[in-house]
């Protein structure tokens, strides 16, 4: 197949000629947040698990302390995250905010309010607000 391609260009984009931007930065967080998401529900049903067996909570020192509160905030980001990320879906669906300024202003958005509701999320879930 390469014999027939007589395009000076690289038939991938590569980092020289490729350029970042905020859809594509929402992108590979929304991938990276449905990995995160999908870590933390197991741990959160073992742990589940292990209070229904047991009665204790494990690890309990742990997740009341301030690396505790950092988890439960990358927790939070990322199913927030991804709800947005699932409504930004919704909207190209329709055919809507498909030019390359409105995507990402969206983009931005989404980075922001994720941000936002995460850290007013976390800091009533741990008393501080």
């Amino acid at each position: 197949m390469s014999g027939q391609w007589n395009d000076k260009r690289p038939m991938s984009p590569h980092l020289q000629i490729w350029r970042w931007h905020p859809a594509m930065l929402s992108s590979i967080l929304h991938r990276a947040t449905s990995i995160i998401s999908y870590a933390g529900l197991i741990k959160v049903a073992i742990a589940l698990l292990i209070v229904a067996i047991t009665g204790k909570l494990p690890l309990e020192g742990i997740i009341f302390s301030p690396l505790g509160a950092i988890g439960l905030f990358v927790f939070v980001f990322s199913f927030i995250f991804m709800a947005l990320a699932q409504l930004r879906h919704a909207v190209w669906g329709q055919g809507a905010m498909m030019k390359p300024e409105l995507n990402n202003m969206l983009s931005y958005a989404m980075i922001g309010a994720a941000l936002l509701l995460a850290i007013v999320s976390t800091l009533a879930a741990i008393g501080a607000a």
